[in-house]
Protein backbone atom coordinates (compact mmCIF):
# COMPACT_ATOMS: atom_id res chain seq x y z
CA UNK A 1 0.00 0.00 0.00
CA UNK A 2 1.21 3.23 -1.08
CA UNK A 3 1.76 6.29 1.28
CA UNK A 4 -1.02 7.95 -0.73
CA UNK A 5 -3.04 5.16 -0.50
CA UNK A 6 -2.31 5.04 3.52
CA UNK A 7 -3.35 8.86 3.73
CA UNK A 8 -6.59 8.70 1.78
CA UNK A 9 -7.72 5.06 3.93
CA UNK A 10 -6.74 7.30 6.99
CA UNK A 11 -9.06 10.28 6.38
CA UNK A 12 -11.73 7.87 5.24
CA UNK A 13 -11.22 6.69 9.05
CA UNK A 14 -11.21 9.70 10.40
CA UNK A 15 -14.13 11.52 8.27
CA UNK A 16 -16.40 8.16 9.50
CA UNK A 17 -15.30 8.40 13.19
CA UNK A 18 -16.40 12.54 13.31
CA UNK A 19 -19.53 11.69 11.32
CA UNK A 20 -20.14 9.18 14.24
CA UNK A 21 -19.54 10.60 17.30
CA UNK A 22 -21.31 13.79 15.83
CA UNK A 23 -24.31 11.62 15.21
CA UNK A 24 -24.32 10.23 18.68
CA UNK A 25 -23.93 13.80 20.07
CA UNK A 26 -27.01 14.90 18.39
CA UNK A 27 -28.53 11.82 19.46
CA UNK A 28 -27.92 12.30 22.56
CA UNK A 29 -28.74 15.81 22.76
CA UNK A 30 -31.67 15.61 21.20
CA UNK A 31 -33.07 13.19 24.05
CA UNK A 32 -31.77 15.24 26.84
CA UNK A 33 -33.63 17.93 24.82
CA UNK A 34 -36.73 15.42 25.00
CA UNK A 35 -36.19 14.67 28.67
CA UNK A 36 -35.75 17.68 29.78
CA UNK A 37 -39.33 19.04 27.57
CA UNK A 38 -41.03 16.44 29.02
CA UNK A 39 -39.87 16.98 32.69
CA UNK A 40 -41.04 20.69 32.36
CA UNK A 41 -44.51 19.58 31.29
CA UNK A 42 -44.73 17.57 34.14
CA UNK A 43 -43.61 19.74 36.39
CA UNK A 44 -45.70 22.89 35.02
CA UNK A 45 -48.86 20.28 35.04
CA UNK A 46 -48.03 19.65 38.71
CA UNK A 47 -47.81 23.37 39.81
CA UNK A 48 -50.13 25.65 38.33
CA UNK A 49 -48.57 28.39 40.24
CA UNK A 50 -45.10 27.83 38.72
CA UNK A 51 -46.65 27.71 35.31
CA UNK A 52 -48.74 30.92 36.38
CA UNK A 53 -45.50 32.96 36.87
CA UNK A 54 -43.72 31.09 33.64
CA UNK A 55 -46.97 32.72 31.83
CA UNK A 56 -46.66 35.82 33.80
CA UNK A 57 -42.82 36.72 32.77
CA UNK A 58 -43.41 35.32 29.10
CA UNK A 59 -46.13 37.63 28.91
CA UNK A 60 -43.61 40.48 30.13
CA UNK A 61 -40.81 39.43 28.11
CA UNK A 62 -42.99 39.63 24.92
CA UNK A 63 -44.51 43.37 26.08
CA UNK A 64 -40.94 44.35 26.34
CA UNK A 65 -40.36 42.99 23.14
CA UNK A 66 -43.07 44.35 21.65
CA UNK A 67 -42.58 48.12 23.17
CA UNK A 68 -39.17 47.63 22.15
CA UNK A 69 -40.49 47.35 18.69
CA UNK A 70 -42.63 50.20 18.61
CA UNK A 71 -40.33 52.71 19.71
CA UNK A 72 -37.68 51.27 17.12
CA UNK A 73 -40.39 52.21 14.80
CA UNK A 74 -41.44 55.76 16.47
CA UNK A 75 -44.56 54.17 17.20
CA UNK A 76 -45.53 55.98 20.61
CA UNK A 77 -49.74 54.99 20.37
CA UNK A 78 -49.88 51.83 22.22
CA UNK A 79 -53.19 49.76 21.50
CA UNK A 80 -55.76 49.92 24.23
CA UNK A 81 -59.24 47.59 23.46
CA UNK A 82 -60.70 48.81 26.48
CA UNK A 83 -60.27 52.49 25.97
CA UNK A 84 -63.88 53.10 24.49
CA UNK A 85 -64.61 50.91 28.17
CA UNK A 86 -63.58 54.36 29.74
CA UNK A 87 -65.84 56.93 27.48
CA UNK A 88 -68.68 58.82 28.88
CA UNK A 89 -70.71 57.59 25.60
CA UNK A 90 -73.98 56.18 24.38
CA UNK A 91 -76.03 55.52 21.07
CA UNK A 92 -78.52 57.78 20.72
CA UNK A 93 -79.98 55.59 18.89
CA UNK A 94 -80.11 53.46 22.12
CA UNK A 95 -82.51 56.10 23.66
CA UNK A 96 -86.03 57.20 24.12
CA UNK A 97 -87.28 58.93 21.39
CA UNK A 98 -87.49 61.68 24.25
CA UNK A 99 -84.23 61.59 25.42
CA UNK A 100 -82.80 61.39 21.59
CA UNK A 101 -84.73 64.43 20.84
CA UNK A 102 -82.88 66.42 24.19
CA UNK A 103 -80.15 64.73 23.34
CA UNK A 104 -79.59 66.04 19.60
CA UNK A 105 -81.09 69.70 20.88
CA UNK A 106 -78.28 69.91 23.46
CA UNK A 107 -75.77 68.77 21.49
CA UNK A 108 -76.75 71.67 18.06
CA UNK A 109 -76.86 74.47 20.75
CA UNK A 110 -73.92 73.38 22.64
CA UNK A 111 -71.41 72.33 20.11
CA UNK A 112 -70.73 69.15 22.14
CA UNK A 113 -70.94 65.35 20.31
CA UNK A 114 -74.27 63.72 20.32
CA UNK A 115 -72.82 60.57 21.93
CA UNK A 116 -71.50 62.09 25.14
CA UNK A 117 -74.89 64.04 25.52
CA UNK A 118 -76.38 61.11 24.91
CA UNK A 119 -74.77 59.63 27.82
CA UNK A 120 -75.57 62.53 30.30
CA UNK A 121 -79.02 62.64 29.03
CA UNK A 122 -80.22 59.04 29.67
CA UNK A 123 -78.24 59.22 33.32
CA UNK A 124 -80.18 62.58 33.96
CA UNK A 125 -83.26 60.44 33.27
CA UNK A 126 -82.10 57.84 35.61
CA UNK A 127 -81.56 60.40 38.29
CA UNK A 128 -84.90 61.83 37.89
CA UNK A 129 -86.51 59.23 38.40
CA UNK A 130 -85.03 58.58 41.94
CA UNK A 131 -84.78 61.56 43.04
CA UNK A 132 -88.32 62.95 41.89
CA UNK A 133 -86.54 65.82 40.22
CA UNK A 134 -87.39 66.72 36.52
CA UNK A 135 -84.51 65.18 34.62
CA UNK A 136 -84.46 68.41 31.88
CA UNK A 137 -84.18 70.89 35.26
CA UNK A 138 -81.03 68.77 35.85
CA UNK A 139 -79.41 68.70 32.58
CA UNK A 140 -80.94 72.97 32.20
CA UNK A 141 -78.31 73.12 35.64
CA UNK A 142 -75.52 71.66 33.43
CA UNK A 143 -76.01 73.82 30.91
CA UNK A 144 -75.91 77.18 32.38
CA UNK A 145 -73.12 75.68 35.17
CA UNK A 146 -70.78 74.27 32.91
CA UNK A 147 -71.90 74.19 28.74
CA UNK A 148 -71.27 70.53 29.08
CA UNK A 149 -67.74 70.84 29.58
CA UNK A 150 -67.17 68.06 32.14
CA UNK A 151 -63.21 69.95 33.01
CA UNK A 152 -65.05 73.41 33.71
CA UNK A 153 -63.73 75.09 37.11
CA UNK A 154 -65.12 78.12 38.28
CA UNK A 155 -62.13 80.98 40.41
CA UNK A 156 -63.99 79.15 43.90
CA UNK A 157 -63.58 75.74 43.08
CA UNK A 158 -66.82 74.71 41.18
CA UNK A 159 -65.97 71.73 39.38
CA UNK A 160 -66.92 69.66 36.85
CA UNK A 161 -70.65 69.38 34.80
CA UNK A 162 -72.56 70.73 37.93
CA UNK A 163 -69.95 72.50 39.51
CA UNK A 164 -70.03 71.14 42.62
CA UNK A 165 -68.05 72.74 45.70
CA UNK A 166 -65.77 70.04 45.63
CA UNK A 167 -63.63 70.91 48.67
CA UNK A 168 -67.42 71.61 50.18
CA UNK A 169 -68.84 68.26 49.24
CA UNK A 170 -65.98 65.90 49.29
CA UNK A 171 -67.74 63.79 51.91
CA UNK A 172 -70.27 63.28 48.96
CA UNK A 173 -67.78 61.72 46.96
CA UNK A 174 -65.91 59.46 49.31
CA UNK A 175 -67.66 56.89 47.76
CA UNK A 176 -66.84 57.66 44.49
CA UNK A 177 -62.98 57.09 45.19
CA UNK A 178 -62.34 60.71 46.18
CA UNK A 179 -62.06 64.33 45.19
CA UNK A 180 -61.00 63.63 41.71
CA UNK A 181 -64.10 61.87 40.89
CA UNK A 182 -65.43 65.19 40.37
CA UNK A 183 -64.31 64.90 36.93
CA UNK A 184 -65.96 61.91 36.18
CA UNK A 185 -69.01 63.26 34.06
CA UNK A 186 -71.43 60.90 35.66
CA UNK A 187 -70.26 60.78 39.44
CA UNK A 188 -70.03 64.97 39.24
CA UNK A 189 -74.02 64.84 38.28
CA UNK A 190 -74.64 61.93 40.90
CA UNK A 191 -73.34 64.40 43.18
CA UNK A 192 -74.45 67.84 42.04
CA UNK A 193 -77.79 65.95 41.85
CA UNK A 194 -77.64 65.14 45.35
CA UNK A 195 -76.90 68.88 46.41
CA UNK A 196 -79.73 70.03 44.45
CA UNK A 197 -81.76 67.81 45.89
CA UNK A 198 -80.89 69.31 49.10
CA UNK A 199 -81.22 72.94 48.57
CA UNK A 200 -84.90 72.49 46.77
CA UNK A 201 -86.09 70.53 50.15
CA UNK A 202 -84.43 73.44 52.35
CA UNK A 203 -85.80 76.22 49.89
CA UNK A 204 -89.26 74.63 50.06
CA UNK A 205 -89.24 75.36 46.00
CA UNK A 206 -87.34 75.06 42.85
CA UNK A 207 -86.67 78.51 42.77
CA UNK A 208 -85.85 78.73 45.55
CA UNK A 209 -83.32 75.74 45.58
CA UNK A 210 -81.76 77.22 42.65
CA UNK A 211 -80.44 80.61 44.98
CA UNK A 212 -79.05 77.82 47.45
CA UNK A 213 -77.49 75.73 45.15
CA UNK A 214 -75.76 78.94 43.22
CA UNK A 215 -74.49 79.84 46.56
CA UNK A 216 -77.14 83.22 47.25
CA UNK A 217 -79.84 81.84 49.81
CA UNK A 218 -78.76 84.43 52.13
CA UNK A 219 -78.69 87.64 49.21
CA UNK A 220 -81.44 88.89 47.81
CA UNK A 221 -80.09 89.22 43.59
CA UNK A 222 -78.71 85.67 42.35
CA UNK A 223 -77.28 87.28 39.47
CA UNK A 224 -80.22 85.93 37.31
CA UNK A 225 -79.21 82.66 37.54
CA UNK A 226 -82.22 80.89 38.95
CA UNK A 227 -84.32 82.63 35.63
CA UNK A 228 -81.56 81.50 33.60
CA UNK A 229 -81.63 77.90 34.59
CA UNK A 230 -85.33 77.93 34.54
CA UNK A 231 -85.75 79.23 31.39
CA UNK A 232 -83.71 76.68 29.93
CA UNK A 233 -85.53 73.79 31.92
CA UNK A 234 -88.77 75.09 29.95
CA UNK A 235 -87.19 74.60 26.38
CA UNK A 236 -85.92 71.56 27.16
CA UNK A 237 -88.98 70.41 29.18
CA UNK A 238 -90.61 71.52 25.59
CA UNK A 239 -88.29 69.65 23.72
CA UNK A 240 -88.70 66.78 25.38
CA UNK A 241 -92.74 66.61 25.08
CA UNK A 242 -92.16 67.04 21.30
CA UNK A 243 -92.49 71.00 20.39
CA UNK A 244 -90.57 72.40 18.32
CA UNK A 245 -87.96 74.87 20.20
CA UNK A 246 -85.31 76.94 17.89
CA UNK A 247 -81.83 76.15 18.67
CA UNK A 248 -80.43 79.70 19.91
CA UNK A 249 -76.72 79.92 20.73
CA UNK A 250 -75.80 79.79 24.06
CA UNK A 251 -74.76 82.99 25.65
CA UNK A 252 -71.41 81.47 27.31
CA UNK A 253 -71.00 79.15 30.28
CA UNK A 254 -72.09 80.82 33.40
CA UNK A 255 -70.40 78.88 36.31
CA UNK A 256 -71.80 79.76 39.64
CA UNK A 257 -73.02 84.05 38.68
CA UNK A 258 -74.06 84.87 41.86
CA UNK A 259 -70.64 84.17 43.15
CA UNK A 260 -69.79 87.51 41.40
CA UNK A 261 -71.91 89.32 44.00
CA UNK A 262 -69.71 88.58 47.06
CA UNK A 263 -66.51 87.70 48.39
CA UNK A 264 -64.74 83.66 47.80
CA UNK A 265 -65.55 83.69 51.49
CA UNK A 266 -68.99 84.74 51.78
CA UNK A 267 -69.53 82.49 48.81
CA UNK A 268 -67.60 79.21 50.78
CA UNK A 269 -69.68 80.14 53.72
CA UNK A 270 -73.23 79.93 51.75
CA UNK A 271 -71.82 76.63 49.74
CA UNK A 272 -71.18 74.72 53.23
CA UNK A 273 -74.55 75.13 54.43
CA UNK A 274 -75.66 72.67 51.27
Amino acid sequence: MTTLTKTAHGLRVFASDVAEGIFEITHNGLALIGVLLVTIVLTLALRPDLRHIGEERLAGWLSARQLAANEANNDWVQPEPDAADRATAADPKDLTKQQAAVAYWLSKKYHVAPEPVSALVAEAYDLGTRTKLDPTLILAVMAVESGFNPFAQSSVGAQGLMQVMTKVHSDKYQNFGGMFAAFDPLTNMRVGVKVLQDCIARAGSIQGGLKYYVGAANIKDDGGYAGKVMAEHARLYRVATGHAVPVMPADGTTTKAARSTGSDKDDLKVASLS
